[in-house]
């Protein structure tokens, strides 16, 4: 071989290897590099080129920009970024809910407090001097009321039977006040309970009872919903993410970074999985919430059924009005079966001085009447409205909850080649899995155990069902304490319904999540007491045959 040949091998061999050389060089990791220091990080430890991925626990093992190190900062970067995402979602709805019960608490204090001032407005000038002595007496009722819709254990159907009561007394007193002191307890007493059979006020003490008892059981058990689920969002938007979700969160949102891939979004399909698997215990609130919204809405729609709400509120001036009109122009026939079923006062006082003085005075009372005006009722009907178009729309809440999450962070197309599935840039072939628990058995991206349900989440569900029974009863116009025969509580009873929940709404999740962890101690409790029981038993087996 010539000197000219060899030369002209030995520079193609040198343009081979340096082709060789080139190909092999690493990928820059400049574009990761930003990126990290963008996410609050120093570039400590971060490598200029690609390394191997070859000792990752999350990430594919190929080359990469990330380290073990920067996986792990990643991770938990991934973790708290994704919690207040979950929280912040939970804001907005705990934000709607509460501008519900402003708005409507607001509307009904108008109603009921308008009520009282319209009463006292007529019956000072209907009443005359008969009001003023007595008029603690219907401010006590109207207490009563607020007293009730503030969550006091009251018996609304008690608090106005003793308001007639009291009201008859001061009458029969005011009747003839010169013989009021002369009646005696026993007297008064005995009058009290002719009332069953003489009906000294008519049909009005009953029809306010039927009428008032069912709006304010609505109205009441209506703002406990909203409070309870509200504290059901705060509760359930707090559940930790576990680590199996956290490792696939930074898969998804991370790992194309390492890869050299960060402008590639995540496949859609890709990104419902993990965000159903992330969120398998919430999902499971799904159907006990869509009961709570449902029948929420039926009782708000409720307020505006004939009887509408404010026509009920104002109507107790109306029915007090009758009520006082009935006994006023009976009085006599009245006392007089009063005094022969109750034989005498007590003292010189006589049935007919006592039925002659409201007349002398003058002070008989007008019916009054209250129709509601146009302004009234479309108030009514827009804060109606209003209310149930809101909830409405949270009430797919908990499962739209992953689709939500994933929503601009994700390509569009569910048959995309150009997204990141998992592994690298290509179509994700999974098939999207149910929503709930039960459901995430083959999840392809997100390890759980479907045998053990968050406690948080059960707890939730639990109140959801009891807050739904109320709602439900309250439309049937009972207001009455849940019992539950489910595994959910343990201890003495079956109450579904603990008495704070029937009695203070306002705070009626927190206080119910402490009962049922409260009964949940008391049940192990009560498991380890047959162990005791054994090992006494033994130890006094020993002891005999010694």
């Amino acid at each position: 071989m010539d000197l000219t040949a060899v030369a002209l091998l030995v520079s193609l061999i040198s343009v081979t290897l340096s082709a060789g050389e080139a190909g092999a060089k690493k990928r820059s990791c400049a574009d990761m590099r930003q990126f990290y220091t963008g996410k609050g990080f120093t570039l400590k430890g971060v490598p200029g080129t690609e390394i191997s991925g070859e000792n990752l626990s999350i990430c594919p093992n190929v080359n990469t920009c990330c380290t073990i190190k920067m996986e792990e900062r990643l991770s938990d970067l991934s973790h708290n970024e994704f919690e207040g995402l979950v929280r912040e979602a939970g804001h907005s709805i705990q934000a709607s809910l509460n501008a519900m019960y402003r708005t409507f608490n607001t509307y009904f204090l108008e109603l009921l407090n308008g009520s009282e001032r319209w009463l006292e407005e007529t019956f000072v000038a209907s009443l005359g001097d008969l009001y003023q002595p007595n008029a603690g007496v219907f401010h006590d009722l109207y207490a009563d009321l607020h007293r009730y819709y503030d969550g006091t254990s009251l018996n609304l159907e008690e608090v106005l039977d003793d308001f007639w009561m009291k009201l008859l007394e001061r009458l029969l007193k005011a009747s003839d006040p010169e013989t009021a002191s002369l009646l005696s307890d026993d007297f008064l007493e005995c009058a009290s309970k002719q009332t069953e059979t003489l009906h000294p006020f008519g049909d009005a003490p009953l029809e306010l009872k039927t009428k008032l008892v069912q709006a304010f059981i609505s109205v009441r058990a209506f703002v406990q919903g909203l409070t309870v689920a509200g504290e059901v969002v705060q509760k359930a938007s707090q559940v930790p993410l576990s680590e199996e979700c956290s490792h696939a969160i930074i898969k998804l949102m991370y790992c194309p970074h390492c890869q050299g891939l960060g402008s590639v979004k995540p496949c859609v399909n890709y990104c419902k999985n993990v965000m159903k698997g992330c969120f398998a215990n919430q999902a499971d609130l799904d159907t006990e919430w869509q009961s709570l919204i449902e029948t929420m809405i039926q009782v708000a729609s409720s307020f505006g059924a004939e009887p509408s709400m404010d026509t009920v509120i104002y109507s107790i001036p109306v029915r007090i009005s009758e009520a006082v009109l009935t006994l006023q122009e009976n009085m006599e026939i009245y006392t007089s079966k009063v005094f022969k079923a109750c034989g005498d006062s007590g003292e010189e006082g006589t049935p007919s001085s006592i039925s002659e003085e409201p007349k002398k005075k003058g002070s008989t009372v007008t019916a009054l009447d209250y129709k509601p005006s146009p302004k009234s009722a479309a108030r009514l009907e827009v804060q109606v409205t209003d209310v149930s178009n809101k909830l409405e729309e949270m009430q797919n809440y908990w499962i739209q909850l992953p689709s939500a999450l994933c929503r601009g962070r994700t390509v569009s197309s569910t048959s995309s080649d150009n997204c990141w599935n998992g592994n690298t840039k290509d179509r994700y072939l999974q098939e999207v899995v149910g929503d709930g628990l039960a459901y995430q058995f083959d999840n392809p991206e997100v390890e759980i155990d479907i045998t053990m349900p968050d406690r948080t989440i059960r707890q939730q569900i639990m109140l959801l069902k009891i807050m739904s029974n109320r709602l439900k009863n309250a439309l049937n116009g009972n207001d009455v304490d849940f019992q539950d025969t489910s595994d959910g509580f343990s201890g003495s009873g079956s109450g579904l319904c603990a008495d704070y929940l029937c009695d203070t709404p306002p705070v009626i999740g927190t206080k119910i999540v402490r009962l049922l962890e409260n009964k949940r101690v008391i049940g192990s409790g009560n498991q380890i007491q047959p162990s005791i029981i054994l090992l006494v038993l033994l130890l006094a087996t020993l002891l005999l045959r010694r």
